[in-house]
């Protein structure tokens, strides 16, 4: 496949230079990373679907490479790949960050919405993980980390697509952790609450009220994506499978797990605001 949309990539690095590739990576989460493992030291590419947004981060950073890179392509993840062999012999890491956002009752929100929201955060990070898992395979060592959500584990209403497509991301990581062990590549998933990024923005919800009700609880967050990359970066150094952030919903995972009290979503899931 040819990457005629290739933006820019730097040099080859030398063989002790980490490599990461990031799905989503023009802005968020994914760019909050990229920075972070830049300035680690690391050879960083991201990959985007908004060609003029990847065009932006590029002109501010000349280090990092880009890529066009559509989740809901097959081919368009392999042709990444492919690029990566050629100007970098592999990658060591690959973080399957892309997502989008919808918000309404089950009998209100459509099967298209449905469909839309399963194909880039389930099966955008399903695809993301078998083309890639073959080079690891190859190079006898590899990482993925997966970007799913406190919402796959604690499932508040009117989130059903949401919810479901991250929960899958969880349910995916976690057989993988157990599958791909034995090849030393290592898998972890991240479940973040709600945080300062622009998942509102693309969101499709069934009316007005919801979409404001993602916004304020992105908005209203304690957290930033920086704070978020930074805790992914340790924990992922540290081999660790899974990261529930921020406090509160960690401990709501643990109660929910030992089952030693009632458990419900945790205060940075749901929007206090909001009218029931």
């Amino acid at each position: 496949m040819q990457m005629k949309n290739t933006v820019r990539h730097s040099n080859t690095p030398d063989s002790a230079t980490k490599r990461v590739f990031i799905t989503g990576g023009a802005s968020g989460l994914g760019l909050a990373l990229a920075r972070r493992y830049r300035q680690a030291g690391w050879q960083v590419c991201i990959g985007d679907v908004d060609a003029v947004r990847l065009k932006q981060v590029l002109s501010q950073y000349s280090d990092l490479s880009g890529l066009s890179c559509d989740v809901t392509r097959e081919s368009s993840l392999t042709g990444v790949r492919r690029w990566l062999e050629q100007h970098w012999d592999g990658v060591d890491l690959v973080i399957n960050n892309a997502g989008v956002a919808a918000m309404g009752p089950i009998d209100q929100m459509s099967i298209g919405t449905w469909n839309w929201v399963l194909d880039i955060n389930l099966m955008g990070v399903v695809r993301g993980c078998k083309v890639f898992s073959p080079l690891f395979k190859r190079q006898g060592h590899g990482q993925f980390i997966n970007i799913a959500s406190a919402a796959g584990l604690f499932n508040p209403a009117l989130a059903a697509a949401y919810n479901a497509s991250k929960a899958g991301v969880i349910s995916l990581s976690e057989t993988l952790h157990h599958e791909l062990s034995r090849d030393n590549i290592q898998t972890m998933v991240v479940c973040p609450s709600f945080f300062k990024t622009n998942l509102a923005l693309g969101q499709r919800s069934t009316d007005e009220k919801m979409a404001a009700r993602t916004t304020r609880l992105v908005n209203e967050s304690n957290m930033t994506p920086e704070q978020v990359a930074d805790a992914i970066v340790q924990a992922a150094a540290m081999g660790q499978f899974m990261l529930v952030m921020p406090d509160d919903a960690h401990q709501q995972w643990l109660n929910k797990q030992q089952g030693t009290e009632a458990c419900g979503v945790p205060a940075s899931c749901i929007d206090n605001g909001a009218q029931a």
